[in-house]
């Protein structure tokens, strides 16, 4: 019995190798394959015999490249992902509104719709029975059956409690919504996840280039707020229950500036838009970041008064680079990542920040370790976090369903809803 359950256990993993490799490198002749993933010929082919007898993968003619034998002979065909089996509905949750974004098994997005739920004030007590309205609206208009769609991951600016399913706080959501995942997924049908918008950045990184972003990382994302997804010794943290890292909301003066939290002296009060147009303004450093929301061209307006010489902007700059630095120094001498990747809006002006973040690094950290991690600034334009949503739940469909010989039959048909509008760079 014991003999039969390891084998069992190498088989899945074997088939959840396979699966994967074709979704990372796309295409393949089954000779690749093998190569992709150094399982042997015999096991190829009996993996890729039975992925395709239930409609996991799909095969086509092979391109006319290296790889094809000159002369006479039998023509190769690659293998591919099969688009069709599956489909994963995304959710990205904002300040009174929602994106959906539906994406197939081969990875390549199907479509993106934003929709107005409110998220604050009295009507957030029904934001859950809305969500779930608009989603089965929405899968009944594209014609999205529930059997193929096996989860429904949701990204929210915050902290939920993983073991109630509570939101704890958000800058854009009122608590009042109450527990999302489990009153969604008993109205939908379908099971639902819940988890921060910055973790997802981690996860799309790591799905994008899992040799660079597969040991120990950090992203911090800037824009209206500062959050931090963490990736441990190759896996995602989350915490305990699900509160994960809160860098922003880590302490950088005591009793300081008044963060969206309520508590003062956050590092996120130093360096968020609202923390950078308060200190530009001269607005007292309690005034409610509620009432303080500049606009993407009110920020690209201060970029451009701080590099033009003005004095107190690039001083409200050098502050914020100051508070990154210093808060960067706590969790490089607590952890001793590999690398930290910096994304979001609020990066286009890095440069102005630079000095007083080097600065804040060097004073607050011993300089060998500060050394060992790489550093890097990543383009503000990614929507890292809808390419993370989706990718991890396609990595959960490849592990831990579809790696199962004993999964939901999937039916034989191919036909694709459309053609795919576009690539979120998650597709083979």
């Amino acid at each position: 019995m014991q003999y039969k359950a390891d084998t069992e256990l190498v088989r899945r993993q074997n088939r959840g190798l396979v699966l994967q490799t074709l979704r990372r490198i796309g295409s393949l002749a089954r000779v690749e394959l093998g190569r992709a993933t150094g399982l042997s010929p015999a096991t190829i082919s009996a993996i890729t015999a039975d992925l395709l007898s239930e409609h996991l993968i799909v095969t086509a003619s092979i391109e006319e490249r290296a790889e094809r034998p000159p002369g006479r002979g039998r023509p190769r065909v690659a293998l591919s992902l099969n688009a069709s089996a599956a489909f994963v509905l995304g959710v990205k949750v904002s300040l009174n509104s929602v994106t959906l974004i539906l994406c197939d098994y081969g990875g390549h997005l199907r479509d993106r719709t934003r929709l107005a739920i409110p998220t604050q004030g009295h009507e957030a007590k029904q934001f859950v029975p809305r969500l779930a309205e608009a989603i089965l609206a929405y899968l009944e208009a594209r014609g999205v059956p529930h059997r193929k769609l096996p989860e429904i991951p949701i990204a929210v600016p915050g902290v939920v409690d993983q073991t109630t399913g509570k939101l704890i706080w958000s800058p854009t959501i009122s608590v009042d919504v109450g527990a999302i995942p489990g009153p969604l997924s008993e109205a939908l049908g379908i099971p639902v996840s819940v988890t921060n918008d910055v973790n997802m950045i981690g996860q799309a990184l790591n799905s994008r280039d899992p040799l660079r972003y597969g040991g120990t990382f950090a992203v911090i994302f800037i824009a209206y707020g500062v959050g931090m997804g963490l990736y441990i010794n190759g896996r995602l943290f989350s915490g305990a229950f699900g509160s994960g890292a809160e860098f922003g909301h880590s302490n950088h003066i005591p009793g300081g500036a008044l963060c969206r939290c309520g508590r003062r002296g956050c590092v996120e009060a130093y360096v968020a838009d609202y923390a950078i147009y308060r200190a530009v303004e001269n607005l007292p450093p309690d005034e409610p970041p509620a009432d303080i929301d500049p606009d993407a061209e009110t920020m690209r307006q201060l970029e451009v008064r701080a590099r033009g010489g003005d004095d107190r902007v690039r001083s409200a700059y050098h502050q914020a680079g100051l508070a990154l630095g210093y808060g960067l120094s706590r969790l490089l001498a607590i952890l001793n990542p590999e690398r930290v990747a910096f994304t979001g809006r609020g990066l286009a002006a890095f440069d102005l920040m630079e000095a007083g973040f080097r600065a804040g690094l060097e004073e607050g950290l011993v300089a060998e370790i500060g050394r060992m991690t790489e550093i890097e600034v990543l383009s503000p334009e990614d929507d890292l976090v809808d390419v993370g949503i989706l990718a991890g739940a396609l990595q959960r469909l490849d592990r831990d369903i579809f790696a199962s010989a004993d999964h939901e039959p999937v039916p034989g048909e191919r036909r694709l809803l459309s053609r795919p509008s576009a690539s979120l760079g998650i597709d083979a």
